[in-house]
């Protein structure tokens, strides 16, 4: 039993531990400055972010386009309800068939086509957006 040490319990102690604190004081203004720096560069807590400013980490500011997010739910939620009115679509000629004269179903089918002509037009616009915001904003952000 001489040469085994007993297990004492507890979490085992980092090799190169960080145990000397330093602390700065900002005015309000750099302070403020401090902040905006912070913020941009998108670091999960201050006191990496300083390290990495003492130490010459490379700083990357990254920018977060709110138009660009939010033309992409914009389109995604569109996209959900393009495909919500297809399925309603079927459901919606099948009933026409089963319910009115050949007559009636016909000139409910013809308004029904109309507007889905209008809607594939309106889709062809969307995807040229689309296109259009790609060429002009993506070159911007690679």
């Amino acid at each position: 039993m001489k040469g085994k040490t007993r297990n004492v319990g507890g979490k085992p102690p980092k090799p190169d531990k960080a145990a000397h604190p330093v602390m700065v004081r900002f005015t309000d203004e750099e302070y403020a400055r401090f902040l905006a720096l912070y913020e941009q560069s998108g670091v999960y807590a201050k006191a990496v972010f300083i390290k990495a400013r003492v130490f010459g980490a490379e700083f990357r500011v990254l920018k977060v386009d709110r138009t660009l997010v939010d033309y992409y739910t914009k389109l995604s939620s569109l996209h959900a309800q393009y495909r919500a009115v297809g399925v309603n679509y079927n459901q919606t000629v099948k009933e026409l068939k089963s319910r009115f004269s050949e007559k009636k179903a016909m000139a409910l089918l013809y308004k029904l086509e109309r507007l889905t002509v209008e809607l594939a037009e309106i889709s062809r616009r969307i995807l040229d957006l689309t296109h259009e915001f790609q060429q002009q904003w993506l070159p911007k952000l690679t």
